[in-house]
């Protein structure tokens, strides 16, 4: 145990942040403009790995494309922060749920109370990671902030080992992590305000690059049109209404138009955009959405 307290002191996410060495005598205000100081550095750290990212969203959107999975791995704040974003694309993107899956230490218990145990667990890590049956067709992507928890790390050294291309996502440079996967983003975000709170900075900069990701992913699968996000299903009013706007705006169609081509298309909104665009019938958009890999660009030209 005391060589993991000597390591973990090394790390800059686990450094005291000189800027609030008073925190605790600071006026709400001022903690307030503090954070918000902090924060405004975590897009700058973002920003100098972005030539990695685009190699994550390349490896992401070839692996969807050929039928594969995008898989995160993390424990505590950083697999909730990889659950959301997995989640988030069924409904943003009408993506399988299984393409964009995640694992976190503790299973999905550990969602909403805390198992902070379990990320030091590698044997858990290596188990969860077999389950998924991870092959060359799949990306598997780790997130740590430290860039040294256990479970992570493991789960990240066995998808590697079943063929899987993997990468890392974390805060410090030169960690197990990075080491472990075959491609290694490293935001360095320095001390958190809260010493050692990497829900905080590190949080804020994963979740910006995992958006990245899987967003620019599905952008380049053709899943978005323009910049309107054409796979929707509408699932509620709501989303119903959404639908509607994006095919007015992506097709120059009145408002009783793309209702009726929604309708029309069985409530299908990229079904709709191509009968609409193309001034084709359903069965013919629908033809032309398979033969593009569901690419709705590529289906309205065709």
């Amino acid at each position: 145990m005391p060589k993991r307290t000597s390591t973990l002191r090394r790390l800059r996410t686990e450094q005291p942040n000189s800027s609030a060495q008073n925190l605790d005598q600071k006026s709400s205000l001022d903690i307030a403009r503090l954070i918000n100081a902090e924060d405004a550095t975590v897009a700058l750290a973002v920003t100098r790995v972005l030539p990695q990212i685009a190699r994550a969203i390349d490896l992401v959107a070839a692996a969807l494309r050929r039928g594969g999975r995008l898989i995160y791995v993390g424990a505590g704040t950083s697999g909730r922060i990889a659950a959301l974003d997995a989640v988030e694309c069924p409904p943003t993107f009408n993506t399988d749920p299984r393409s964009v899956q995640f694992i976190i230490a503790g299973g999905n218990k550990a969602l909403a109370s805390a198992s902070e145990i379990s990320e030091d667990d590698a044997h858990a890590g290596r188990k969860e990671m077999s389950r998924r049956k991870p092959t060359k067709q799949d990306v598997v992507l780790g997130i740590a902030s430290s860039g040294r928890t256990p479970f992570t790390v493991a789960a990240i050294t066995e998808a590697r080992r079943r063929r899987a291309r993997t990468v890392a996502l974390t805060c410090n440079p030169n960690s197990p992590l990075e080491r472990a996967a075959h491609l290694a983003i490293v935001t360095q975000v320095g001390p958190e305000v809260l010493a050692g709170s990497s829900r905080m900075k590190a949080g804020t900069a994963h979740k910006m690059v995992l958006n990245m990701i899987s967003t620019a992913a599905m952008t380049r699968l053709g899943y978005v049109y323009g910049n309107l996000m054409v796979n929707v299903a509408p699932k509620n009013e709501k989303l119903v209404q959404r639908a509607i706007a994006i095919l007015e705006r992506a097709t120059g169609a009145d408002h009783a138009a793309a209702t009726q081509a929604l309708k029309a298309s069985g409530n299908r909104t990229p079904v709709a955009l191509v009968m609409l665009a193309a001034n084709v019938s359903r069965a013919e958009a629908v033809s032309a959405l398979k033969k593009s890999a569901g690419h709705v660009r590529d289906a309205i030209t065709r």
